[in-house]
C-alpha cells in the first residue's frame, strides 16, 4: 500500500437505537468530512446491541456512502464498541464522536493535525476552555464541571474534560493502551485518559463549540454515579500497581520532576490551619450548591467526598511541599481514611455523650463537638505529616532510566524506545 492509499483518518460513531437521526448526522458526518481532509478517512458506524431499526440503516449507508462502513455488537456499552472498532482499525489515527453531532465539525482537523503529525498521542475536545463556546442547562454545566475537578484533585490528571464525546488518538498508542481499559460504558473515556496521562503520554487540547442535545437518553444521575464507582476502581488499581503505569512510564521517557523544597514545621502548622479554614468555607457553599439538586443527606456526602479530596490535595503540594504525580493516588485514598478517622472522632463523641447523658444540654454538646474537633485537628495533622506525606529517601532506580524526547524528531514509538534502553545498557556493559 502506498502513502496515498494508506488510511490516514477513522472516525466512528457509536450509536444504539438511534434510527429518527442516524442517517442524517452520518451524512452530515460525510459532506465534512470531504470538505475538511484531503487524505483517505473512512466513517465506521459502530452498532452496540441497538434494538429498533438502527442496524438496518448502518447497513445502508455502508452500501450507498464510499469511504462509511458498519459493524455490529451483541451486547451494548459505548467504550466495547470503541474499543473493538479501534483495535481492529488500519487507519494511522483513530477517532470518535457522538451520534448526535453536538460538537461543531469544524474542530475536527485540529483535533487530529498534532497526532497525524506525531506531536502529541490523544487529542480531545474540551467544553471548559476558555475558548470555548457551549450552549447547556446551569445543572449539566455544574455537575460536569464538579465531576472534571474532583477528577482532577482525585487521580492527580491535568486534562480538562473527560466526557466530551469528541476524541483521537494515534493506533500505535490505541493498541498500547486499551487493553488496561476495563470500563465498557460512558466511564471508558475517563479511564483510557487517566491512564494515558499517569502513563505519561501526551494529550492534545481543542477547545470546541458544543450545543447540548435536549433529547438526550442518558440518565445524568446513573452517570454520575457509575462514574465515581469507576475512579476508586482505577485509582485503587493505580496504587496496588494492577496497571503498569511505572512500566509504560519509563518506557515513553519523561523526566521526573524536581524535588521542592520542604517548608518548615512552623510553616506547616500555619499552612495547615489556613487550608482548614478555606475547606470549611469550601465545604458550606458546596453543600448550599448541592442543596439544590439533592436531599440533604446525599449533599452532605458529596460536599464532603469533593471537600476531602481538595483538602487532601492542597495540603500534598502547599502545606507539605510534595509535587510531582507519583504516588497521588495512595496519597488521596490514605487521605480519606485519615478523613475518616477524624469524622468518626467527632461523630463517635457525640454519640458517646447522648449515650451516658441523654438529656445532655446544647451547650454540652458543643463543647464535647469543639474538643472532639480540636483532637481530630491534631490527628489529623499528625497523619498527614507522619504517615501520608512522610519523606523517604529512595535509591536511584535501574528501572526509572529514560530517554528524552528530542525536539528535531517524532516521538519514539514505545518498542523504538524500549530497543533504545537496551541498547544504552549494553553500551554501558561494553564500555
Amino acid at each position: 500500500m502506498t502513502d496515498s492509499e494508506r488510511l490516514r483518518l477513522e472516525v466512528v460513531v457509536p450509536v444504539y437505537n438511534e434510527q429518527a437521526t442516524l442517517e442524517r448526522s452520518i451524512r452530515t458526518l460525510y459532506d465534512a468530512l470531504g470538505g475538511l481532509f484531503d487524505e483517505p478517512w473512512q466513517i465506521t458506524i459502530a452498532d452496540n446491541a441497538s434494538t429498533d431499526a438502527t442496524s438496518q440503516i448502518a447497513d445502508r449507508l455502508s452500501l450507498e456512502l464510499p469511504n462509511v462502513a458498519a459493524i455490529h455488537l451483541l451486547q451494548k456499552g459505548r467504550g466495547r464498541a470503541l474499543k473493538r472498532a479501534w483495535l481492529d482499525s488500519d487507519a494511522d489515527v483513530v477517532a470518535y464522536l457522538d451520534e448526535d453531532l453536538s460538537t461543531d465539525l469544524r474542530a475536527l482537523p485540529p483535533l487530529v493535525a498534532p497526532l497525524l503529525s506525531g506531536h502529541s498521542d490523544l487529542a480531545i475536545g474540551t467544553r471548559l476552555s476558555p475558548g470555548s463556546r457551549v450552549v447547556r442547562g446551569p445543572r449539566r454545566e455544574f455537575i460536569s464541571r464538579s465531576y472534571n475537578l474532583l477528577l482532577r484533585r482525585y487521580l492527580g490528571v491535568t486534562f480538562t474534560d473527560a466526557q466530551c464525546g469528541f476524541k483521537a488518538m494515534r493506533q500505535d498508542v490505541a493498541k498500547l493502551v486499551l487493553p488496561h481499559v476495563r470500563d465498557d460504558g460512558w466511564f471508558f473515556d475517563t479511564e483510557l485518559l487517566v491512564i494515558a496521562e499517569r502513563a505519561g503520554l501526551r494529550i492534545h487540547e481543542v477547545p470546541v463549540d458544543w450545543i447540548d442535545d435536549s433529547d438526550s437518553s442518558v440518565d445524568i444521575a446513573d452517570t454520575a454515579i457509575e462514574d465515581l464507582k469507576g475512579m476508586v476502581r482505577v485509582g485503587h488499581s493505580i496504587a496496588t500497581g494492577r496497571i503498569p503505569l511505572e512500566r509504560i512510564y519509563a518506557e515513553l521517557g519523561r523526566h521526573p520532576l524536581a524535588e521542592p523544597r520542604v517548608p518548615s514545621f512552623f510553616g506547616q502548622v500555619v499552612r495547615f490551619g489556613l487550608v482548614g479554614v478555606a475547606s470549611t468555607i469550601a465545604f458550606a457553599l458546596l453543600y448550599l450548591l448541592f442543596d439544590l439538586a439533592m436531599p440533604g443527606q446525599p449533599a452532605n456526602f458529596f460536599a464532603l467526598l469533593v471537600t476531602a479530596v481538595a483538602n487532601t490535595a492542597v495540603n500534598r503540594r502547599f502545606t507539605f511541599g510534595v509535587r510531582g504525580r507519583r504516588g497521588v493516588v495512595r496519597h488521596q485514598f490514605q487521605g480519606l481514611i485519615v478523613f475518616g478517622i477524624a469524622w468518626a472522632m467527632t461523630s463517635g463523641s457525640l454519640a458517646l455523650l447522648h449515650a451516658v447523658r441523654p438529656d445532655a444540654s446544647a451547650l454540652a454538646s458543643l463543647l464535647v463537638l469543639t474538643a472532639a474537633n480540636l483532637l481530630a485537628t491534631l490527628v489529623r495533622f499528625v497523619l498527614l505529616r507522619v504517615w501520608v506525606f512522610r519523606r523517604q529517601r529512595q535509591p536511584a532506580d535501574a528501572g526509572d532510566v529514560s530517554i528524552p524526547f528530542p525536539h528535531d524528531r517524532e516521538p519514539l514509538t514505545t518498542r523504538e524506545a524500549l530497543i533504545a534502553r537496551l541498547g544504552e545498557g549494553s553500551q554501558k556493559a561494553s564500555a
